[in-house]
């Protein structure tokens, strides 16, 4: 459910940056979104420190795990730098590698069990 939350809100808002449903206020958007985006990253992280709890040793050894984390913190810096530098096309760009970014974060997440 968080992941649905964080990823969901955080999609959506990238798809009207990238000039999906131009019809919706951005700032309206945005304003309605980041609760849940807040809510869902809260949940995210008490499950992920349970679920890293039960098996530390093995997932800091984890590559895909490794990997994970390394794209996690890609994904800040890519929000941080939304929020600083919101030209337009930069925003676009920025939104293309936000959604990229959290796609392979998800996929990196499944893979940590079976790789």
């Amino acid at each position: 459910m968080g992941v649905i939350l964080l990823v969901g809100s955080i999609g959506l808002l990238d798809l009207r940056l990238l000039g999906y449903a131009r019809a919706v206020a951005l700032d309206d958007l945005a304003r309605a979104l980041t609760p849940l985006a807040l809510a869902g990253f809260a949940i995210v992280v008490a499950s992920g420190t349970i679920l890293f709890a039960a098996d530390a040793a093995a997932l800091a050894e984890s590559a895909v795990f490794q990997l994970k984390l390394l794209l996690l913190v890609a994904a800040g810096a890519n929000a941080l730098a939304f929020r600083w530098l919101s030209a337009l096309p930069l925003a676009r760009v920025l939104a293309l590698s936000s959604l990229l970014l959290w796609l392979v974060i998800v996929i990196a997440g499944r893979m940590i069990a079976y790789l």
